[in-house]
Parts: C-alpha cells; structure tokens; sequence
C-alpha cells in the first residue's frame, strides 16, 4: 500500500458499495434482462468473519437487483439498502439504528456517488481501481482492484489491527 495505514482504532461498522468495490464492475447481461455480477469469495469470508465478531456490516448500492441481495443475505449481512439515491441519508440512518458514531465507521466505495459517505465517515477507502477522484480522497486505498479482494483486504486489515481476525 502507497500510503500510510489510517487510525483503524475507533472502527466498530464496515459499510460497502457494491459495483467495483464487491464486484469489479462489470455486468453481464442476460437475454431475460437479468444483470449478474460476480463476487469474490474472499470478500464473502471476510464478510462473514467480521460480523462474527461483532462488527456491523451494511451495504449501501445505488443499483437494486434480487440476486445482489441474495448473495449479500448468504453471507448474514443484515443491512442491506439497495436502489438508493442518497447515501448520505441511508449513511445517517444506519448511524442512528446502530447507535455509532461517523468516526466508527469504514466505508469503502469506488466512485463519485460515494464521496458524499466517504466525507462524512472515520475512514474512508477503495479498491486500488477507483477512479481518481475518489482514490486522491481515501485514507485507505487497497493494493486489491474492486472484485477482487479489496474487501478482503480492508476487512482484514482493520480486524488485525483489533487482533480479531
């Protein structure tokens, strides 16, 4: 990693997009008009361990698609809000429901329609493949492209910092 690792200390809530950051991006679209994504099952691991360990999880998307939400809920992610236009809004709310604090949270996004959390949140971070202007605003930006791992890769970053992973 280029940079030097941000305070992870105060980080009790995970909070993830979905496209380029769970998946690498691209869709690929079925004649039935289904659009599939592929996600990464170190991502899912990881996932599933940090909510083990009492972290919360939530993912906030701007696309809303049945088999998304699917594969989130496999992985007992609780907090799912998919189809949403203003993350900050939902960013709030999840803050309140859980009784945490901005400074609590890591949010990893890949793009512009994530800047709004990433400004609000303790961390922010993204995959070594988001675009520029969210990379140039990052705490934390992973060596692992969208899709690939970089969940993992956060996910297991902040848990050592905790010595729970």
């Amino acid at each position: 990693m280029s940079m030097n690792k941000p305070d992870f200390s105060q980080i009790r809530a995970f909070i993830f997009d979905v496209d380029g950051v769970l998946t690498d991006g691209s869709l690929f679209c079925l004649a039935s008009g289904e659009q599939v994504r592929a996600f990464n099952i170190k991502d899912g691991y990881a996932i599933r361990h940090a909510i083990k360990k009492g972290y919360a999880v939530a993912i906030i998307s701007g696309r809303k698609e049945e088999g998304v939400y699917k594969r989130l809920r496999s992985l007992d992610v609780e907090h799912i809000y998919l189809g949403v236009e203003d993350k900050v809004e939902i960013f709030k709310a999840f803050l309140q429901e859980k009784n945490l604090q901005a400074e609590h949270i890591v949010y990893m996004g890949d793009d512009v329609p994530d800047l709004g959390v990433m400004q609000l949140c303790g961390v922010a971070a993204c995959p070594a493949d988001a675009a520029i202007d969210i990379r140039t605003r990052c705490h934390y930006v992973s060596d692992v492209p969208g899709g690939k791992g970089a969940v993992r890769d956060l996910i297991e970053t902040v848990l050592k910092t905790h010595s729970k992973w």
